[in-house]
C-alpha cells in the first residue's frame, strides 16, 4: 500500500468531520484482516463510529486503523487495515467519501487476532469487495 492517498484523506476527512462538529463514520470491508466485534457484521461490511468521543487510542497510520470502543458495554481492540475502509462521512449530514477496496498482495491478518469465541461474519466471507459507495456526497 505504498504510497496510497487513502490514509491521508482519511484522516483529512476526519479532521473536517471534528472541527465542524460532526461525527465521523467509516465503513469496513470485513476479511481475514480485520478485527472487529463480528456479531455486527453484515454482508461483510461494518460501519465505525470513529469519533474521538467514542474511540480511545485512535490512530489512522498509513496501514492501519486502530482503536479502542465498546460495543455493548464490552471494550474491544478495533484493528483495520486502511485498505479494507470503503468510505468515511459525517453521520449528521452523509458528506465524506467512498474508496475503492485495495486488498494488500501479502494478506496478513491483524496484528491481534479476535478470540475464537466471536461469531463468524454472515456467510462464508468470500465475496468480493465492493465498489466504492455511491450515495455520499463530495465535500468541497
Amino acid at each position: 500500500m505504498a504510497g496510497s492517498t487513502k490514509p491521508y484523506l482519511i484522516r483529512a476527512l476526519h479532521e473536517w468531520c471534528t472541527d465542524n462538529g460532526h461525527t465521523p463514520y467509516v465503513v469496513v470491508w470485513v476479511d481475514g484482516r480485520t478485527q472487529v466485534p463480528h456479531e455486527f457484521v453484515k454482508d461483510n461490511e461494518i460501519v465505525l463510529n470513529i469519533g474521538y468521543n467514542a474511540t480511545q487510542g485512535l490512530k489512522i497510520a498509513n496501514d492501519w486503523l486502530s482503536f479502542s470502543a465498546r460495543f455493548g458495554g464490552v471494550s474491544r481492540d478495533i484493528w483495520v487495515p486502511v485498505g479494507n475502509v470503503l468510505s468515511i462521512f459525517a453521520r449528521e449530514t452523509g458528506e465524506g467519501m467512498g474508496f475503492e477496496v485495495e486488498l494488500a498482495a501479502d494478506a496478513t491478518p491483524a496484528p491481534t487476532e479476535a478470540p475464537a469465541t466471536d461469531p463468524k461474519p454472515d456467510g462464508d466471507g468470500g465475496g468480493k469487495p465492493p465498489a466504492a459507495r455511491g450515495h455520499l456526497r463530495v465535500v468541497k
